[in-house]
């Protein structure tokens, strides 16, 4: 967020309430482009955001007004700029309902407070999609008004080319083409009048003193009830025990029908499909925002994923035949490169980084834009030698050259110093990424050599895991 913007959202504040800030803080992103920050006076806070996506703001301002005014805890809204992209919103706290199961117990027991939070929140999402949710004008809803063939389309595309792709699983196009549309076609058979929340899922839903409020339901639009039950039931870092899963499901169906007759063994058909959707969609999101992008908690929910899908793969109970589909999505539940992730791995990630300043700095995966970059070009330079041109700094004759200069030594030392304290704090701090980036000119040889020879050193250090990447040496 750039300072223009929080101007702007200073002076709504400002505007608004009448009142000083006395705290204006960042808030950490998440798997959006959405930033928010929380503005402080001195006898309240809210929730200040900023979207550059008009569509998708006016959509969450309309369906906020909208659920509120029937009787659905979302967050209120205080002032809207939409010329500023920018609005201030109810501040609920920092309990998620997956920060309650992450704290409490280590995330090893579902309990029967847990138990009694689902409970709840299934009873407000029924409440929201058979009543509250036929006060929304779906004309508004962002991209699409529907959560049709495109949509589904979008989301099995998404999967195939940010998770599979990625993954190196291979498939047939056209096979696997042909299988999503028969899903496709089997899922849009049920009934999709209701309202669909999108993102059902447990940091998605807040907990203040008790009560169960709802946010980011801006990609709401209308759909099928079993997508969103699918969405929180099987999240994969909620963790929940297949047998309390069955449970809930039984508890939302017997609930259910004081608002819609449904037939009980037709229902867990569908929810068997849209949950086996909604996890394809997830792992799009994991393969992206993880693997791609490096962001951890995405990578961690990868095993959770891995054992819901061979769940589902083991209990099929719909009556399609999706064999290609199939046949990926077992393989993808036997890759030993997934099977190597951890769900539990809170180690401190650093990544160091070798660079040319004439490319310009290298991208910061994590999102957070933290981290070290030290400037190698004051080192004399091998590059310029006829000899060592085309080596690189992981190369004797290159390592040689520049263990003969006093200098590369004093400075990875007093890099090391600061690097050292850096992450010991990080860690105390419970951060979980940490860049470190060495650049030179060419970025083949003096910065090669410095985040070589640092890596090697942090190599040691059990607390931490480091991960080593040279822009341009392949």
């Amino acid at each position: 967020m750039n300072k223009i913007i929080e101007d702007k959202l200073k002076q709504l504040f400002t505007k608004t309430f009448k009142q000083e800030i006395s705290s204006f803080v960042k808030l950490p992103k998440s798997g959006s482009s959405r930033e928010y920050i929380r503005i402080t006076s001195k006898n309240f806070s809210v929730i200040g955001a900023y979207n550059s996506d008009l569509k998708e703001n006016n959509a969450f301002i309309k369906f906020s007004k909208t659920l509120k005014n029937n009787e659905i805890r979302v967050p209120q809204i205080f002032a809207y700029s939409p010329n500023d992209f920018i609005y201030l919103q109810e501040d609920l706290g920092e309990t998620t309902l997956f920060s309650i199961l992450n704290i409490q117990n280590n995330n090893n027991d579902f309990n029967d407070y847990h138990k009694s939070l689902y409970k709840k929140v299934i009873l407000q999402l029924i409440y929201l999609q058979t009543q509250a949710g036929r006060q929304i004008d779906f004309s508004i809803a962002y991209p699409r008004k529907e959560f049709d063939k495109q949509s589904m389309q979008w989301d099995l595309n998404y999967f195939k080319y940010m998770f599979v792709k990625i993954t190196e699983i291979q498939f047939d196009e056209q096979l696997l083409e042909n299988d999503f549309n028969t899903l496709i076609d089997f899922l849009l058979t049920a009934n999709t009048e209701f309202f669909l929340f999108r993102d059902f899922q447990s940091r998605n839903i807040m907990v203040k003193n008790n009560e169960i409020y709802f946010i980011d339901y801006q990609g709401g639009r209308k759909g099928a009830l079993h997508y969103d039950l699918a969405s929180l039931l099987y999240d994969a870092k909620a963790k929940i025990p297949e047998k309390i899963r069955t449970e809930l499901k039984n508890f939302y169906k017997e609930n259910l029908n004081e608002y819609v007759n449904i037939d009980s063994e037709l229902f867990d058909k569908y929810y068997y499909g849209y949950s086996l959707l909604r996890i394809m969609q997830a792992m799009g999101a994991y393969g992206y925002r993880g693997l791609f992008e490096g962001k951890k908690h995405f990578v961690q929910s990868i095993p959770i994923a891995l054992n819901n899908l061979k769940y589902l793969l083991k209990n099929n109970v719909l009556d399609i035949e999706t064999p290609e589909l199939t046949r990926v999505l077992n393989e993808i539940t036997k890759s030993e490169k997934l099977l190597k992730i951890s769900p539990n791995d809170d180690k401190l990630d650093v990544t160091i980084k070798s660079f040319s300043f004439l490319r310009g700095y290298p991208y910061n995966k994590t999102g957070n834009g933290g981290g070290f970059v030290f400037d190698c070009r004051f080192l004399d330079n091998p590059g310029r030698i006829d000899e060592y041109k085309p080596l690189c700094g992981k190369d004797k004759p290159v390592i040689d050259f520049l263990e003969n200069i006093g200098e590369v030594f004093d400075f990875l030392t007093n890099t090391d110093k600061i690097i050292s304290t850096a992450i010991d704090k990080y860690i105390d701090r419970k951060f979980t990424n940490l860049t470190i980036d060495f650049g030179c000119t060419g970025g083949r040889h003096r910065s090669v050599y410095c985040a070589e020879k640092t890596a090697e050193k942090l190599m040691k250090n059990k607390n931490i895991n480091v991960i080593i990447e040279h822009t341009e040496v392949f």
